[in-house]
């Protein structure tokens, strides 16, 4: 089993969106009023070649951000939070290519939440089976999903995702999980705070344990730190999630990678080394 990051061009983002403060509403008002911008983060999608078939985590961000009129300009977030920068050759689709993977050999795609970073690239995957939880799907679809930033306005017209069921097997700290795979050695957790049904992906590789976090944190440090970010709806929530994190992340040794930490790939680089030593 390989697992490979794909890097869909960059974004800069508040830094009190990395950190957040205050609660309720009040959070992403200091979010949006704060006058400070992050460098440049990776937006990541990861590849795992799996016996099984191809898995995607997210399908990263689209090269349509910069056409006229792609965020709707009343929406405050689009307005006042966020800079993308995608070019059409790091959209995801080029990207496997280059790995020498169809986009329509993918199995499955796995979303860890359906903000525009991270489900831009959908319309690559129309054979693919797509993997949403209930909870999230719920929040980002209609005019709610509208209002609450979510741009269902740009899915494919067939989009028409699997919607997880979770059965009650902790792994570790999480109560529930799903396999994904028959070997299963792939786990879908929730992992809710940054979005209302926000997952992520377990892979036990060999010895090995990798944590694909999507935004549970927008770096590793963070989540060691228990910084809540500045966008969630549920300061409580997302703070239990940060904690189970911790806990099995820690508990396992599990290689934790967000997709916005500049230093993920590295980490990831240096773990898939130290393995083919080992072999």
């Amino acid at each position: 089993m390989k697992i490979h990051a794909i890097q869909t061009g960059t974004v800069k983002i508040k830094t009190r969106q990395r950190q957040g403060s205050g609660s309720g509403l009040l959070r992403l008002v200091n979010t949006l009023r704060d006058s400070d911008w992050t460098p440049s983060l990776p937006i990541y999608a990861w590849v795992i070649e799996h016996p099984e078939g191809v898995i995607v985590m997210d399908t990263g961000e689209t090269a349509r951000t910069s056409q006229s009129g792609y965020f709707p300009a009343w929406h405050p977030y689009y307005r006042f939070g966020v800079r993308l920068d995608v070019q059409p050759q790091q959209e995801i689709g080029p990207q496997l290519d280059l790995l020498g993977i169809r986009p329509a050999d993918v199995r499955w795609v796995v979303m860890t939440h359906l903000h525009t970073d991270h489900a831009g690239g959908l319309d690559h995957f129309p054979k693919s089976e797509i993997l949403v939880s209930a909870t999230e799907y719920a929040a980002a679809s209609g005019l709610k999903g509208r209002l609450n930033g979510y741009l269902n306005q740009h899915w494919p017209d067939w989009f028409a995702p699997r919607l997880v069921e979770y059965t009650p097997l902790p792994i570790g700290a999480f109560p529930q999980s799903m396999a994904l795979t028959q070997a299963e050695d792939v786990y879908i957790v929730l992992t809710p705070g940054h979005t209302p049904g926000h997952q992520s992906v377990i892979v036990q590789s060999g010895a090995s344990t990798i944590f694909l976090a999507g935004d549970v944190s927008y770096t590793e440090a963070l989540m060691q730190q228990q910084v809540v970010d500045g966008v969630t709806a549920d300061t409580f929530v997302a703070a239990q999630t940060l904690q189970r994190t911790r806990d099995y992340v820690n508990a396992v040794g599990a290689l934790y990678l967000p997709s916005h930490d500049p230093d993920s790939v590295r980490r990831l680089e240096a773990q898939q080394k130290r393995q083919l030593v080992a072999v």
